[in-house]
């Protein structure tokens, strides 16, 4: 059980962790740091938080856990002002969606204690931010991957992993090159293409006529473009190799398809989309989804 936990940022993924911690029976006491004292207030009274600081040491004093739960373009920032603050005991996990270069960040900013760092990164949130809209289910059934450097001390890792567990996560191992390399495919590239279309059909002359005219698919293919653009933005520029790649191979075959509909290539259309349709048929099955 954590006796002190301190999220630094109380947004969807902050929150949500406190809730469920909180619902477990797993933390005794939650404090909270940011830097809008209206987002904390709203955090205590919703209950999410026993306590809000907007002082750094004196929200990490005596913590035993510290989650950074803010935008991978803070993270250098933050980290940067922890390191003096924290006590021998802290362990401190972050909730980034890329590892490099948060890794790169806290392995220059704690020194010594960089070894009780455990790079985290749940794979659960929604298109919504803020604290009122954090749910205490939001990671039950869902992967939490760590991402420990050879140097993390065991029992950090330890201590990270059963945090997770008992918010009801299927906690997994990953490197960070390839944490970086598989959420450039299944998380970042399916954003950017989100945001593409849309502002692409903003753009239109005849957008108010498209988009009263959408219908599921075009809601659907859309729905994370309205995910917080700050957020996603420092998530392009801090995994930059890994997306460029993905988003490179992603123009190869977007123009195979391209070349496909010029030529009246019925079969290579054919072909591509019933590969797609029983992968997709599949992850559905696995998920117990429909689609």
């Amino acid at each position: 059980m954590i006796n002190k936990l301190t999220i630094i940022g109380i947004g969807l993924i902050g929150g949500s962790l406190a809730r469920a911690l909180r619902a477990a029976g797993y933390v005794h006491e939650i404090i909270g740091y940011g830097r809008s004292v209206g987002n904390l207030e709203q955090a205590v009274e919703l209950g999410v938080i026993d306590r809000a600081e907007v002082s750094l040491t004196d929200a990490v004093r005596h913590a035993d856990m510290v989650v950074l739960a803010v935008p991978v373009g803070c993270m250098a920032e933050i980290l940067g002002e922890l390191g003096p603050a924290l006590t021998n005991r802290a362990v401190v996990t972050d909730v980034g969606s890329v590892k490099g270069s948060v890794i790169a960040a806290a392995r220059g900013a704690l020194g010594a204690r960089f070894v009780h760092f455990v790079p985290g990164h749940p794979l659960a949130g929604t298109e919504q931010s803020g604290v009122a809209a954090s749910q205490a289910d939001m990671f039950q059934g869902r992967r939490v991957i760590l991402s420990p450097e050879p140097e993390t001390d065991a029992e950090a890792t330890a201590r990270v992993r059963e945090m997770w567990e008992a918010t009801g996560a299927e906690v997994v191992t990953l490197s960070a090159a390839d944490h970086d390399r598989i959420l450039a495919v299944s998380s970042h590239l399916p954003h950017m293409l989100a945001y593409c279309l849309m502002d692409m059909v903003v753009r239109h002359d005849d957008h108010r006529a498209i988009l009263e005219c959408s219908a599921g698919g075009f809601r659907d293919t859309t729905r994370i473009a309205a995910s917080d653009p700050v957020m996603w933005r420092d998530i392009c520029l801090a995994n930059r190799d890994a997306l460029l790649a993905a988003l490179r191979q992603y123009q190869d075959d977007l123009g195979a398809l391209m070349a496909a509909i010029e030529k009246g290539d019925g079969k290579l259309l054919c072909e591509t989309f019933n590969r797609a349709k029983h992968a997709r048929a599949a992850l559905n099955k696995k998920y117990d989804v429909q689609a």
